[in-house]
């Protein structure tokens, strides 16, 4: 038996004023044939997870196609297109093949297709052929559709934010797609599509409510003739018709039991459903709180979270910081223009910069102050714990390290980076234990890396195109009426 590997993941915020482009997948994962194999079979992603489950179940793994790039806009026409074409253009030169595991991401948006996830799924549908098994991971910020769950035989959803699973859910899929292959199993997907939202502040799957909610989902994995069961919780800041929390539940044939699980589990989201809402803790106040309490806290930077495709060169935390003086602090910023100012003046100069706030006028102005150019870094880093994103090599270009006169060091990065990983900051001789503050641009992501060094974490309700307030926006695609923007609806599974 002969399975292929085809991985196309990208988290679009409609809601950014740039779009990505081609060169963002260059710049962070594209790869074609056995370069899959050579830089994803020991990661800590889905794909590894794939040839790890494969090699157990004696089925070769034939990697044709893999791409990712950093969450940020709506993908170009262009560039999507010719993803499209040297994916399939790889497909035609694979040969025979007996079934697909598939990684796409469920929250990817095109210039043309809304639904992109959905698109390149019927796309790839068409050309194999409906008897040929097409099995898929979803990323758990999924906005599921309806031609996600017509083009594959099963989807399975992470079942960690921050996500640590990945491997595992690719093992997973896996071993059903070798069952299904020995005709053991039938795999037959049904779905559910309650008119609500998680705001992303509720969805660490480690603390209530989703806590309790992941913990009845267990209970219901254990129901006989069921082979799969996820949640996808959704991400808010894709304005398009999908947007919403979804359930996706996998039985072996047509049964009852599949659409039995899915009405209690969609009932218990509903009726918690306010549960589910933001509630975060505006700045003044998170910087108040500093005063108190445990010696290390992360500010988490909801507003400018780059793992939900934010500028990540927001400044409104660090002229926080720094206006009420807060000692031992840290931010990183995205500014490839101040990395190039140092890098003309050299370390240990003292430059007035205007750091961050250069993307939009929703992030903050830019950061202005003296600083002390203290070292220069190359800005590339490994990671070798399972961290958010599974990826375990980083490059976030030239970086230069800067320091205020109050205690506020500055990283400042030539590529954006999302803080899954302490060693961003011990790559650059940084103790993250050094700091009493240490902000991160994210909101449940940055956890799993930060939890080793902070015993307090403050989720900070900045504005910005990430923001955990959706009335910041204005949804023009979303489904209407739905929770939280309505607060009368009524629905029944």
């Amino acid at each position: 038996m002969r399975v292929g590997i085809l991985c196309l993941m990208q988290e679009s915020n409609t809601f950014l004023s740039k779009s990505t482009e081609f060169h963002h997948f260059e710049e962070d994962l594209l790869l074609e044939g056995n370069e899959i194999r050579d830089q994803m079979a020991d990661a800590h992603h889905e794909v590894g997870g794939f040839f790890e489950g494969l090699e157990s179940e004696k089925i070769e793994a034939v990697p044709i196609f893999a791409a990712r790039a950093l969450p940020f806009g709506t993908i170009r026409k262009q560039a999507f297109d010719q993803l499209l074409g040297r994916m399939f253009s790889m497909l035609e030169e694979a040969g025979s093949l007996d079934g697909f595991l598939v990684a796409p991401h469920g929250a990817t948006v095109s210039e043309e297709h809304q639904d992109a996830d959905g698109f390149w799924l019927s796309e790839l549908r068409k050309r194999v052929g409906a008897d040929k098994p097409i099995i898929g991971t979803l990323d758990l910020h999924a906005n599921l559709s309806t031609g996600m769950i017509e083009s594959t035989d099963a989807l399975i959803g992470y079942r960690s934010n921050p996500h640590l699973d990945q491997r595992a859910r690719g093992r997973e899929a896996s071993s059903l797609m070798a069952r299904m292959l020995r005709q053991e199993i039938k795999p037959t997907q049904m779905a559910a599509f309650p008119p609500f939202v998680m705001n992303i502040e509720k969805q660490c799957t480690s603390l209530s409510p989703c806590k309790e909610l992941y913990s009845l989902t267990d209970d219901l994995r254990r129901t006989k003739g069921l082979l799969s069961l996820s949640i996808l919780q959704g991400y808010p800041y894709a304005d398009v018709a999908e947007m919403g929390t979804s359930l996706v539940a996998v039985g072996d044939g047509p049964n009852d039991a599949t659409a039995l699980v899915l009405k209690e589990l969609s009932e218990y989201l509903w009726n918690h459903r306010n549960s589910f809402d933001g509630t975060g803790v505006p700045l003044k106040d998170a910087l108040q709180l500093l005063n108190t309490g445990p010696p290390r806290t992360c500010l988490l930077d909801m507003g400018d979270n780059v793992g939900g495709g934010s500028p990540a060169d927001g400044t409104l935390i660090a002229w926080g910081l720094f206006q009420n003086q807060i000692p031992k602090s840290f931010v990183c910023l995205y500014d490839p223009e101040s990395v190039q100012e140092v890098l003309a003046n050299g370390p240990g100069k003292r430059m007035t910069l205007h750091m961050g706030g250069k993307t939009d006028d929703l992030h903050g102005e830019p950061f202005t102050a003296e600083v002390l150019a203290k070292s220069l870094h190359e800005g590339v880093f490994e990671e070798q714990q399972p961290r958010h994103g599974g990826s375990t090599r980083f490059d976030q270009g030239k970086t230069a390290i800067v320091t205020s006169k109050n205690g506020l060091t500055i990283m400042l990065t030539s590529k954006r980076m999302a803080p899954f990983s302490l060693e961003q900051l011990r790559s650059c001789g940084l103790d993250p234990e050094d700091f009493n503050v240490l902000v991160a641009k994210g909101v449940n992501s940055p956890l799993a890396a930060y939890e080793e060094v902070c015993s307090r974490f403050i989720r900070v309700d900045t504005p910005g195109i990430t923001a955990s307030n959706l009335d910041h926006f204005q949804y023009h695609q979303r489904r209407k009426p739905m929770h939280p923007f309505e607060k009368d609806v009524v629905w029944t599974f």
